[in-house]
């Protein structure tokens, strides 16, 4: 189970932190991809963040970087996201996802299995 927390309303150029907590599923496997996406209303839902538990290597949007970052903290089973220089174009749902399938590659956002509901977050202008 997944539950993400730290949504809300903040102007534009503010910043919030996002959390996921993870259970069951962060018992079962030791290392484990996560991950933060978003959707925007009318929009395709888009990657953000992932990371990989194992190591702490990460990978960020374009449209991201330099101002987000993705962490966690094994201890707490919790992945968190802090967003800084929020800008209106940020304004969506945003999803905590998880998946445990090695990906040989490296760290990347493509096919989670498991889920959060979501948490809202709007930035005004």
């Amino acid at each position: 189970q997944l539950v993400e927390s730290g949504g809300g309303s903040v102007q534009a150029g503010g910043s919030l932190r996002l959390s996921c907590a993870a259970s069951g599923f962060a018992y079962t496997y030791i290392n484990y991809y996560m991950g933060w996406f978003r959707q925007a209303p009318g929009k395709e839902r888009e990657a953000v963040a992932c990371i990989y538990t194992g190591d702490g290597s990460t990978i960020y949007a374009d449209s991201v970087k330099g101002r987000f970052t993705i962490s966690q903290d094994k201890a707490k089973n919790t992945l968190y996201l802090e967003m800084n220089s929020l800008k209106p174009e940020d304004t969506a749902t945003y999803y905590c996802a998880a998946d445990w399938r090695w990906r040989p590659s490296g760290v990347d956002c493509h096919v989670y299995e498991h889920w959060g509901q979501g948490t809202q977050v709007t930035v005004s202008s």
